[in-house]
């Protein structure tokens, strides 16, 4: 006789939850920021197995069921794992070819310490809204602006912490963006409506982190001197021929993303002109790091620019600080934190195949009782769901189907709903180590994601400013007495 599955109880539901993060405080009391090396991605392994007892002991629910949800959830990330990839192998080539030394060189000479965290935050923005992607903004220009900031004196945790906050900005405000797009279609709004919408929560939160970078820029006195910037341009102009043709590539690349050509080939070309360049602009630096005395050209042409695609380089110089900025780790740079992101979705896919996280987060609907308590619990919801599934998308999906007849039976349009789903999902994502987003760009910038968060200014306050504007019933969107009369007919059908 079949066993028909239980729906889980709370305790049932909270269990792996709570083991999961008593075992990450411990982890990282013990590994720290090494955690991605392996311990993190063991600490959701065993998560996963004490998840699969519970459904399989307690909840009834098959083993083959579960694996099918295991394999729906590591199969949605898999787009993401490509994209890391790309990332991986672009930034090698981009390193060979010099285009990232010529942003890092032309950068110190038009930025200087006063203004360069809002310049850093106004033109991760720019170029996030041009993309449309917060990922390839901080493997392209972000990478570039970390080391201009590292070669100013500023600390890495607070340049990340500007680089992110206007990558993710321009992240929410894009409409060529997934989540941007994936929002109010959740909530039933469309693009347009959504992101003018999220102007009146996500200006103010923009505006008050750049006051607060531009506070600690006029404020703080950073230790890279004059000289020290003097001596780094001279490195890196003695090792690379840098030339504004570099430049092309980025912008070409940029162009491939605008006209909506798919991140995956759009990525994938521009590690391969980074590679091509590398070759016309940098023979000097192909013969180093192919290091074959002897060799034809274009042998070592062809060894260096895979070897750039695929693994680590590094070109080591006289400078400490250059030789820091001067290394990748290729595609094989990444592996960690594609561990991680598949270690994350078998956690994810066991909870939501269980229906556990379905159970949590009902509960705190049933404590809805205002408009400011219902947009606040929306955002605790997607935080919650950004922790538990390590995914910025189901964090998006799972809230915005949940809560999206709630809002409906209380009068508020559907962008009243996309835009606290971004406003808390979309950009919190980035400060959860574990999650997705932390953990890719940790990886990518080399910071930890507990190093760059506390100055994720933007990212911290976004959350706090859409629950604000629903406590004080700002910049809510209503129903019509008609449009209710229709909504109720609709939802008693």
């Amino acid at each position: 006789m079949a066993t028909s599955r239980k729906v889980p109880s709370i305790l049932e539901a909270l269990f792996p939850i709570l083991f999961l993060i008593v075992l990450l405080v411990v982890n990282i009391f013990v590994f720290g920021t090494d955690g991605l090396l392996g311990s993190n991605q063991m600490v959701l392994v065993i998560s996963s197995g004490v998840a699969g007892l519970v459904a399989v002991l307690r909840l009834k629910i098959k083993w083959e069921e579960l694996q099918d949800g295991i394999v729906n959830s590591i199969s949605s990330a898999m787009s993401s794992i490509l994209i890391l990839l790309l990332i991986g192998a672009l930034a090698g080539t981009w390193l060979l070819s010099g285009i990232v030394p010529a942003m890092i060189y032309y950068g110190l000479q038009i930025l200087n310490p006063t203004i360069f965290l809002i310049a850093a935050c106004i033109v991760s923005a720019i170029v996030s809204i041009a993309t449309g992607s917060s990922w390839t903004t901080v493997a392209t220009v972000g990478v570039a602006l970390l080391g201009i900031g590292k070669a100013l004196g500023f600390g890495e945790g607070l340049i990340a912490g500007a680089v992110l906050s206007g990558a993710y900005f321009g992240d929410k405000m894009s409409p060529l963006s997934d989540t941007t797009n994936l929002a109010p279609a959740m909530a039933g709004t469309d693009l347009f409506t959504h992101i003018r919408h999220m102007t009146k929560t996500t200006v103010p939160s923009i505006l008050i982190t750049i006051v607060i970078f531009g506070v600690i820029g006029f404020t703080s006195r950073a230790e890279g001197s004059v000289d020290q910037v003097k001596d780094i341009s001279a490195v890196i102009v003695e090792q690379f021929n840098i030339s504004g043709w570099l430049f092309i590539v980025p912008v070409l690349v940029i162009l491939m993303i605008v006209k909506k050509v798919p991140a995956v080939p759009a990525l994938l070309a521009g590690a391969l002109l980074g590679g091509l360049f590398a070759i016309i602009f940098q023979p000097g630096v192909i013969k180093t790091i192919a290091n074959e005395e002897g060799a034809s050209f274009l042998y070592m042409a062809f060894k260096a620019v895979m070897q750039a695609l695929y693994g680590e380089i590094s070109i080591t110089t006289t400078n400490d600080v250059v030789n820091e900025l001067l290394v990748t780790g290729g595609m094989a740079g990444m592996l960690y934190t594609i561990w991680l992101i598949i270690c994350a979705m078998i956690f994810g896919g066991i909870m939501e195949e269980s229906g556990m996280l379905r159970v949590l987060a009902e509960a705190i609907i049933e404590k809805v009782h205002s408009i400011g308590s219902l947009i606040a619990s929306t955002a605790a919801t997607c935080v919650f769901f950004n922790v538990t599934t390590s995914d910025q998308y189901l964090a998006i999906l799972v809230p915005g189907r949940m809560y999206a007849d709630i809002y409906k039976k209380r009068g508020l349009k559907g962008e009243n709903l996309s835009r606290t789903l971004e406003d808390s999902a979309t950009v919190t994502s980035v400060l959860i180590p574990w999650n997705t987003c932390g953990a890719t760009q940790a990886s990518v910038l080399g910071v930890a994601t507990l190093t760059y968060a506390p100055y994720c200014f933007f990212n911290i306050i976004s959350p706090f400013m859409t629950i604000l504007f629903g406590y004080l019933k700002l910049g809510i969107n209503y129903y019509s007495k008609e449009e209710m009369e229709e909504i109720k007919k609709e939802l008693a059908v």
